[in-house]
């Protein structure tokens, strides 16, 4: 069995800040974004998608930005308890594509060790994931933000049981 789910996630940037993260890395970069937890829209994005995939309500459902206690929230402990929910559920990732949206920073430097870190994180091949960097291509919408799309395909694994 195989399920697909889309996820997607929009943070405005702002100076200063919090430190920028991108997939549980910690990027290089003047601005940071403006957000309840610590902002990382990769993470946020593959969140939705693995909820979606599992047809379960969405991060802001799940970990809602309302509750002090998700406050400044490391996303990779987020990460990790859908990951978990995922796995009782009987599911494996496939694999997942990413787009990362925006102008500054480039994602091409930073899209190898964001692949490697999302590997450790998930325990998956780094060859299932792919990451792309576009952006805004002179456009004037979102101007000032960065914005990701994901999707996953989850596999039903074979030694355990489903919902």
């Amino acid at each position: 069995m195989l399920r697909i789910g889309l996820g997607y996630d929009a943070h405005r940037l702002i100076e200063g800040g919090k430190p920028l993260k991108l997939g549980g890395v910690e990027i290089n970069f003047s601005k940071s974004v403006e957000a309840h937890s610590d902002g990382d829209v990769l993470i946020h994005a593959l969140i939705d998608a693995i909820l979606g995939a599992l047809a379960l309500p969405d991060i802001g459902e799940l970990f809602p930005n309302t509750d002090p206690q998700y406050e400044n929230a490391d996303s990779v402990e987020l990460l990790n308890r859908v990951i978990k929910i995922m796995h009782e559920s009987g599911f494996v990732i496939e694999n997942m594509d990413c787009v990362i949206i925006c102008d500054e920073p480039k994602i091409s430097p930073i899209k190898a060790q964001i692949i490697e870190n999302l590997s450790n994180i998930l325990h998956i091949r780094q060859g299932q994931i792919s990451i792309k960097g576009k952006t805004k291509e002179g456009l004037n919408c979102a101007e000032d933000s960065i914005i990701v799309m994901c999707t996953v395909l989850l596999r039903k694994s074979s030694n355990t049981q489903i919902f």
